[in-house]
């Protein structure tokens, strides 16, 4: 009876988000406000490291991406999640990445399998220990591109992929700050088209 409870909580939840995303003269389907602030927000945090020398901004633009919420509070924990993430999933695969190669200074492939495993139990602990389980999908990937993907400069790799997440974040929070759908649909005269 307990899953049945759950099942229904779910599924409302599910047809309440659903019918929330009501695009406002969308003449392509699913394409609305909100949708135009996530791409403000990818183009404005592109904008940006193009004044920066020697960056890249693809995960800054992640965090923005993932930054974006219908309302501040979605972006809120949209963002939130992101960040946290990015932070636990970074620091467990600095560490993790220190112990292979404490063990093993030219690295391990078969030590990194063990090495996962415990980092993404951690991980999930951490998140749910600091009331952000949302965290778990990005840090995981941050924690997976530490320890398999990541260049000799490990260190500054990891914290250049927080501190990048956490300012696509913040570009995210301006945007949905600046232009809640309120203004947007007072400035484009939509609020009176409602009534």
């Amino acid at each position: 009876m307990e899953g049945q409870g759950n099942k229904y909580v779910d599924q409302n939840s599910s047809q309440n988000l659903q019918e929330e995303h009501v695009p406002v003269h969308a003449p392509i389907p699913g394409l609305g406000l909100r949708s135009m602030k996530t791409a403000l927000a990818a183009v404005l945090t592109a904008l940006l490291y193009a004044f920066l020398p020697d960056s890249n901004p693809t995960f800054a633009c992640i965090g923005a991406i993932f930054g974006m919420g219908a309302d501040m509070e979605d972006s809120r924990r949209n963002g939130g999640n992101r960040f946290f993430g990015t932070i636990i999933g970074g620091f467990i695969g600095l560490g993790l990445y220190w112990l292979e190669h404490l063990i093993y200074p030219e690295g391990c492939y078969w030590l990194r399998l063990p090495l996962v495993f415990l980092g993404i139990v951690l991980m999930i602990v951490l998140c749910v220990l600091f009331r952000w389980p949302g965290g778990v999908q990005p840090g995981g990937v941050v924690l997976c591109i530490i320890l398999f993907n990541t260049p000799a400069h490990h260190i500054d790799y990891a914290i250049h992929r927080m501190i990048d997440t956490g300012v696509g974040v913040v570009i995210a929070l301006s945007v949905n700050y600046l232009l809640p759908r309120s203004r947007i649909e007072h400035w484009f005269h939509l609020d009176r088209e409602k009534i």
